[in-house]
């Protein structure tokens, strides 16, 4: 079994993964950390959970301990630039675990926090600037940041950077960058969007991947509720009721609409809270820190959390709404089954939403197992496998079962907790 010594990091990084007990290195890691450690610039395609972080956290941490001397005033050794405040966060903190006691410093900057602390702590310079784009942007314009000094470049998720318009940021952002330079660019979904983005940004990469674009996690199970959206509250109580003490992620297509579902969950005793755009930044770290530690059990999100929480305990993710883009489908489930642990995803297709749910099955090469109601007519998505389960393979689930949903058969009730 290959293990992190195989790869060619510095005994020091070494010690610092063992001490925070990362033990065996996860197939992206076993693929692009060489290949960084060379030099190499780097495309890597791999679904979400599978450890993108600590494929290019690693070899960039390696080579700033071995770069001598302190960062200037202003200027930072390396940017990583990521579409959302919450992965940010979640990026910062899982290199903050291997840097702790090193000399290598890790500043954050992201919207909807005080942009004068910022500018503070950029005066001292840093190793790492972790942020997204229009953040930077604005410290840019105001002179508190030199990327000229910049020689490493990560662009994480950059298929939902695009999906948000950060293209244009970074055609602002790259210019300004310092070359020669290695940069490495990461995503769960390969558009062509991300073929072209590769070949403006990066010199004669290689293509690491471990799972083809639209395929979710392995232990992920998924299934769908054909039901009509007057049903769907009612659907995921039941559904809710049936394991109160697990963590669950709830999909809202809206911030109106996932405001207002947290607000009648609550109301009906369930112990739950939201995040999206409308919640200041202390708003949504807070009610991530309490989802995490199990103080809340039910979250409802819009998509600005699809990719930022890194929560191995998440047992659930239920799309209430299906996204109005397909590849956000499957990195809302994404946020299951992490870490090698097992999860469900269950969707809700609502009539309305039934094209929807055929450009989910088409990217993913996949008929959704029907857990309840009937499956509109209609012809089968291109390339998908009819009746199939687990990506892990079981393909002879049935299309439809009885009155109960499959995920309340598959849970022994549980006492209901008061809010």
């Amino acid at each position: 079994m290959t293990d992190f010594a195989s790869l060619g990091l510095s005994a020091k990084l070494l010690d610092a993964l063992a001490s925070a007990k990362f033990s065996t290195p996860t197939p992206i890691q076993q693929k692009a950390i060489p290949l960084a450690l060379e030099g190499r610039d780097i495309m890597g395609l791999a679904q979400t959970g599978t450890g993108k972080t600590m494929a290019f956290g690693l070899p960039l941490i390696d080579a700033l301990m071995a770069q001598p001397g302190k960062p200037a005033p202003k200027t930072s050794k390396s940017l990583i630039l990521a579409p959302t405040r919450e992965l940010v966060n979640q990026i910062a903190d899982n290199l903050r675990l291997l840097t702790e006691g090193t000399r290598v410093r890790i500043v954050t900057v992201v919207g909807g926090q005080s942009i004068n602390r910022q500018i503070n702590a950029l005066a001292r310079g840093t190793d790492i600037l972790v942020a997204t784009p229009g953040r930077l942007i604005d410290l840019m314009d105001r002179g508190a940041i030199d990327l000229g000094t910049v020689r490493h470049l990560v662009l994480d998720e950059a298929d939902q950077m695009l999906d948000l318009g950060f293209i244009h940021a970074l055609r602002k952002i790259a210019p300004a960058l310092g070359t020669p330079r290695q940069t490495m660019l990461f995503s769960a979904t390969m558009p062509k969007q991300i073929e072209e983005l590769s070949d403006a940004y990066l010199n004669n990469p290689e293509k690491v991947q471990v799972a083809r674009p639209g395929k979710a996690a392995d232990k992920i199970t998924q299934s769908v509720h054909f039901l009509t959206k007057a049903e769907k509250p009612k659907k995921l109580r039941e559904i809710l009721s049936n394991d109160l003490d697990a963590l669950t992620l709830v999909f809202s297509r809206t911030k109106h609409g996932a405001e207002k579902l947290m607000k009648g969950l609550v109301a009906d005793g369930y112990n739950a809270a939201s995040i999206h755009g409308n919640k200041s930044q202390g708003q949504r770290d807070r009610a991530i820190k309490a989802f995490r530690e199990g103080e809340i059990t039910i979250l409802v999100a819009t998509d600005v959390a699809a990719r930022g929480i890194d929560i191995p305990g998440v047992a659930y993710v239920i799309n209430y709404d299906l996204p109005e883009v397909a590849d956000n489908y499957v990195h809302r489930i994404g946020r299951t089954a992490r870490a090698g642990r097992e999860g469900e995803g269950i969707a809700f297709c609502a009539p309305e939403e039934a094209d929807l749910l055929r450009q989910v099955e088409k990217l993913m090469k996949i008929e959704l197992p029907v857990a309840s109601g009937t499956r509109p007519s209609g012809p089968v998505p291109k390339g998908s496998k009819p009746g199939a389960n687990r990506n892990r393979g079981r393909q002879n689930a049935p299309k439809q079962s009885t009155d109960k949903p499959a995920a309340q058969k598959r849970r022994r009730p549980r006492r209901r907790k008061a809010a």
